[in-house]
C-alpha cells in the first residue's frame, strides 16, 4: 500500500531524464509546485523549448549518462527517456545519492508514483490505483472534475477567512475547533457546487452561532 504524501517542493531540485511529451507533463507539474527543475536529455518538445527560454528550468542537452545526477543532489528523480537502459541507469544513480525515482514504464525500480489529480485553487483531490489501471484513475478524475467545479476554488478564501473569525472568539482551541466542525455539513458542499457562496457562507455563520448556543 502507497503512503500518501502531498510535498512541498519550493526550490527543491527535482531533475527529469528525457525531453518528450511524458517528460514535459511531468516538467509542468514540477514548476507549478514551485521545484528546481533539470532536464537531461538530447532534444526537447517545443514546449520544454519554451519553458528553458522563459528560465523557468535548465536543459542540460545530451543523452543520460551515469554521473549526471550527483552535481544537482536532486530530490526527486523522473526517469521519462526513450531509452530503458539509461532511465534503469538514472534510476541506480538516484537511488545511491538517496534520491526518490518515478519510473512509469519500469515499477519495479520506482518509489512513488503521481496520482491523478483535480485542482481547484488551493483544493487537491487526487487519485491512484497504485499502479493497476491509470485509465480508470482518470475516468474518477473527469468525474471528480465534474463533481467539484471552480466555485470551489472561489469559496476557499471565505472558508479562510471564517477560520480567522472563529480563532477571535473565546473559549480556546478545543472550543474553537468544536465549532467548525458543527458549522461544516453537507449542505454547505452542494451550495459550493451549486456557485451559490452566499449561502454557503451564511450556513457556516449561522452553525457557528447554533454550536456556540449549545456550548
Amino acid at each position: 500500500m502507497l503512503y500518501p504524501l502531498n510535498l512541498d517542493l519550493s526550490g527543491k531540485a527535482c531533475v527529469v531524464i528525457g525531453g518528450g511529451q511524458v517528460a514535459e507533463r511531468k516538467v509542468k507539474g514540477l514548476i507549478a509546485a514551485g521545484a528546481d527543475v533539470t532536464v537531461i536529455a538530447p532534444a526537447v518538445t517545443e514546449g520544454l523549448q519554451q519553458m528553458v527560454g522563459e528560465h523557468q528550468l535548465c536543459w542540460q542537452a545530451g543523452a543520460y549518462a551515469y554521473g549526471m545526477l550527483a552535481p544537482y543532489q536532486p530530490l526527486l528523480v523522473f526517469c521519462a527517456a526513450d531509452s530503458e537502459t539509461a532511465n534503469r541507469e538514472a534510476a541506480r544513480e538516484a537511488k545511491q545519492l538517496r534520491a526518490l525515482v518515478n519510473a512509469a514504464a519500469q515499477p519495479e525500480v520506482t518509489d512513488f508514483q503521481v496520482p491523478s489529480r483535480v485542482v481547484r485553487g488551493d483544493l487537491l483531490l487526487t487519485v491512484s490505483t497504485g499502479g493497476d489501471s491509470p485509465a480508470f484513475s482518470r475516468l474518477l478524475r473527469k468525474r471528480l472534475e465534474r463533481e467539484y467545479p471552480q466555485s470551489f476554488a472561489e469559496f476557499l478564501p471565505r472558508l479562510r477567512a471564517l477560520r480567522e473569525e472563529i480563532k477571535q472568539l473565546p473559549g480556546g482551541s478545543a472550543e474553537h475547533q468544536r465549532r467548525w466542525r458543527k458549522a461544516l455539513n453537507q449542505c454547505v458542499i452542494d451550495l459550493v457546487r451549486a456557485g451559490q457562496l452566499d449561502r454557503a457562507e451564511e450556513e457556516i455563520r449561522n452553525g457557528i452561532i447554533d454550536a456556540g448556543a449549545e456550548s
